[in-house]
């Protein structure tokens, strides 16, 4: 950190001489007439404009400048001529403006012998004086880390970011905009419960001082959106953050952002129907193209129909006609030999089931309803009516990952007590008496879905990680 503190110095006595002046290195309200994206697509030769930004370059010319402003829409080049401006003003620009402060700029557009479109400045205003200097090869860390805790320099510094997180903002509001137009109504449920239900995951936990109890950041809201089921609500849908207090890695964050939907009288094919058409049409209004690059450059094509296969059929097909015949020491011993970790004590399902997750869902590129699961993998969905030791769910698999499940809601209260009392292996405090009370008044029959936002602007996007799509992910402490 020594050499920054040293660039620091000359820029920190630049700001007290301003101060000594008089001028506020700091500046106050400017009001631009436009961003510069605007203006360059609005050129007419002589217009007056008056734009801010960021300084990027800085040419000295002697009796001339050039500099490279940027706000948020683009950048555009800025000419400062001794003739132009006022004495006092050229100089100030000349000793006081470096790379990376922040500018307003009054002139008349025009463009250079070399066809570059200009900013003729006939009056500036130093806006914020920056005293610590830009990186110079910003996007060349190697140590990508460092650009995920400084995000804001990621974001001044490097186009494909910021476009990247505007693309996300679009693609949330085409979100609102499709459910919205199909009548889903959009909810706020509480971030901190009593009781973390609605996924089987380690919540984190706080205290609430004036009530005295414990409490804990949400792990999903469906409880809650189920009780606005059960109060006449019949869609409803949440764009939510959750937390989940397990492990950080290429695809998971502590905080993340879910996209929850119910619709009263569906089922998990009704969510089904919802689920590709809200992504397809995402992907076509945002890029125009339902052909999705990856970042290793294959595509990943989204046009329906998409493929349905139900869990049983996709595990037999990668791992075997008789797998579900097989002993489950044989199995434990295939998954030792797969590589997959288990606790000593997971059940048979759960063994198959991280297997699925380890070497099978990876491989699905291609849009896939995995449907039917197993019923203990999935406590609150709705037994199959042909077969009760499956669940009418699905998992729709895109990029080798999970982008949302989703099933027929189980509305019976005295099979849902049980089946929550299962999952709570004997720890009846864990039960949310609140809901199954809920639940006992009548809940209509419903499909319900879960859409992981920050993972499918990752396969939208082209993204390698989801730190790539979040703007300020969790990372361990510096030391």
């Amino acid at each position: 950190m020594e050499p920054i503190h040293e660039l620091m110095k000359p820029r920190l006595e630049k700001r007290a001489k301003l101060l000594e002046q008089g001028i506020d290195p700091y500046g106050g309200r400017f009001d631009v007439s436009e961003s510069i994206a605007t203006a360059r697509g609005n050129f007419v030769a002589e217009r007056d404009v008056q734009l801010a930004g960021r300084v990027l370059s800085h040419r000295d010319m002697g009796k001339s400048l050039f500099a490279d402003i940027k706000d948020s829409t683009g950048k555009i080049q800025v000419y400062v001529q001794k003739n132009s401006l006022a004495q006092d003003q050229f100089e100030l620009f000349k000793q006081f403006v470096d790379l990376g402060d922040i500018i307003g700029v009054t002139g008349k557009l025009f463009t250079t012998h070399a066809g570059e479109l200009t900013v003729r400045v006939e009056n500036f205003a130093l806006l914020s004086k920056a005293v610590r200097p830009l990186p110079k090869e910003w996007y060349g860390i190697k140590d990508v880390e460092t650009r995920f805790r400084q995000r804001y320099l990621d974001l001044v510094m490097n186009d494909n970011v910021r476009e990247t997180f505007l693309l996300r903002s679009r693609i949330v509001g085409e979100i609102r905009k499709y459910l919205d137009g199909c009548g889903f109504v959009e909810v706020e449920t509480p971030m901190m419960q009593p009781l973390a239900g609605g996924a089987a995951a380690k919540p984190f936990q706080t205290h609430h001082d004036a009530l005295g109890v414990d409490l804990f950041l949400r792990v999903a809201p469906e409880l809650y959106l189920k009780r606005l089921l059960v109060g006449g609500f019949e869609k409803v849908y949440e764009i939510n953050r959750n937390f989940r207090n397990e492990g950080i890695s290429r695809r998971h964050n502590p905080e993340f952002t879910m996209l929850e939907v119910y619709q009263a009288y569906g089922d998990y094919e009704t969510m089904m129907e919802l689920a590709q058409g809200l992504i397809t049409t995402v992907a076509e209004n945002v890029f125009d193209t339902l052909i999705v690059k990856r970042s290793d450059g294959q595509e990943i094509d989204l046009t329906p129909p998409w493929r349905r296969i139900t869990y049983r059929e996709l595990v037999e097909e990668r791992l075997g006609k008789d797998w579900f015949t097989l002993p489950p020491e044989q199995h434990r011993l295939l998954a030792s030999q797969m590589g997959v970790e288990l606790q000593n004590d997971a059940p048979d399902y759960e063994v198959t089931n991280a297997i699925f997750e380890k070497t099978i869902e990876p491989s699905l590129i291609s849009p896939t309803f995995v449907t039917h699961l197993p019923a203990e993998l999935v406590v609150l969905a709705r037994p199959n009516k042909q077969d009760p030791s499956v669940v009418d769910v699905f998992e729709l698999v895109i990029n080798g990952q999970e982008i949302a499940p989703a099933y027929s809601e189980l509305n019976d209260p005295i099979v849902q007590r049980e089946r929550l009392l299962h999952q709570a292996q004997g720890h009846e405090e864990m039960l949310d008496e609140d809901f199954l009370t809920a639940l006992e008044h009548g809940m209509p029959p419903a499909g319900g879905m879960g859409m992981g936002i920050d993972r499918l602007v990752m396969m939208l996007t082209g993204a390698e990680s989801i730190r790539d799509v979040i703007l300020f992910p969790q990372l361990r402490p510096q030391t």
